[in-house]
């Protein structure tokens, strides 16, 4: 018997042959022994778990993007103290959830949330010891660009790590991804000078190899990872969202030079493809869609011929899309069979999800 697709399940939930509650129940079970009994708190587009996240991100932002000048009202100390004192509410609900509740959604939102006030209590603890005015405002960490944001950054990612390694929670990624890749735009002033500060040029490059670092880093935790939580979901995505940045704003200079960013788009869509990952098929089609635009308004934007060849080349792939379905299950078998092992297990178990 074939190996039965996630995919196959989604499209028996479309025919109303199964409800979607059946079919991640049968997914579980397919999975492995005991899997069926955590599937409720697999996250899905549920109501329930709408709640979750909007309430989660809404507490989120109020510690981060729409945190006010009022905060300075507290005080250098006064702040600090209260960051911390959230951070630790933060952490008591989580082991609440979890131990109490047994709901694991929730207290892993409750576990980001306590990483997301580890940056405020930094800042308030320097605006204590004077090293930030009172009159500067903490959301100006997720607006301007400094270097000396580093510190909030790097206490962050370490007070995050040690979190994520105590409860195991994907979500309590998001936060460390986001650090990293502010870290990828603060990194410059640091390295180079404030003077480099609206360097493009040098920024675009860090931000490429900085986000391909990332990526790489992701790809490495999806391998660790292949049998149990999607860990690397955040990662990947602020990881090509950093690289593909820097990427696009590069002047390549020539024809030869866009013609490689295109083809490196194109790779992109083919590894979003094999590893299950949209993020790279979405970055890669609009840098596909960007490369073809800049040739029918630039290169052949007097030109009859090249709709035209555009058109067949369309085809083209949607005829290769079919003859590709056709014989999936004997080509792709046959390209596994070229992979190590465990980017092979990988493939496959991303592929029953």
């Amino acid at each position: 018997m074939s190996t039965i697709r996630r995919s196959e399940f989604d499209g028996a939930v479309r025919a109303g042959i199964l409800s979607a509650q059946q079919a991640d129940r049968l997914a579980a079970f397919l999975a492995g022994p005991g899997a069926a009994a955590a599937a409720d708190e697999q996250p899905r587009f549920s109501f329930v778990h709408v709640l979750y996240y909007l309430g989660g991100m809404i507490a989120i932002g109020a510690m981060s993007l729409f945190m006010t000048l009022g905060w300075n009202a507290l005080g250098g100390w006064g702040g600090f103290v209260t960051a911390v004192l959230y951070a630790m509410l933060a952490l008591s609900l989580t082991h609440w959830f979890l131990e109490r509740k047994q709901l694991e959604i929730p207290a892993g939102i409750t576990a980001t949330l306590a990483v997301v006030t580890v940056p405020l209590a930094i800042f308030a603890a320097q605006m204590a010891l004077g090293y930030w005015s009172d009159t500067k405002a903490y959301r100006d960490y997720h607006v301007f660009i400094d270097w000396r944001w580093l510190m909030m950054e790097f206490g962050t990612l370490a007070v995050g790590v040690v979190l994520l390694w105590r409860y195991r929670f994907p979500f309590m990624l998001m936060p460390i991804a986001v650090t990293l890749w502010y870290m990828s735009m603060d990194l410059v002033p640091f390295l180079l000078g404030q003077e480099h500060v609206y360097d493009w040029e040098i920024r675009k490059f860090i931000s490429a190899y900085f986000g391909l670092a990332m990526t790489l880093v992701a790809f490495w935790v999806d391998l660790r990872s292949r049998f149990s939580r999607d860990y690397a979901f955040w990662l990947y995505l602020f990881g090509v969202l950093t690289f593909w940045g820097g990427l696009s704003l590069m002047n390549s200079g020539s024809e030869l030079g866009k013609l490689a960013y295109c083809g490196i788009n194109v790779l992109m869509i083919l590894i979003g493809a094999a590893l299950q990952r949209r993020v790279f098929a979405v970055f890669g089609g609009l840098g596909v869609a960007g490369y073809l635009g800049y040739l029918s308004y630039k290169v052949f934007k007097d030109s009859l011929i090249f709709p035209l060849a555009l058109s067949l080349l369309g085809l083209a792939i949607i005829g290769l899309g079919v003859l590709w379905q056709r014989r999936e299950a004997q080509w792709s078998a046959r390209l596994r069979g070229f992979l190590p092992a465990p980017l092979r297990e990988l493939i496959e178990a991303r592929a029953l999800r």
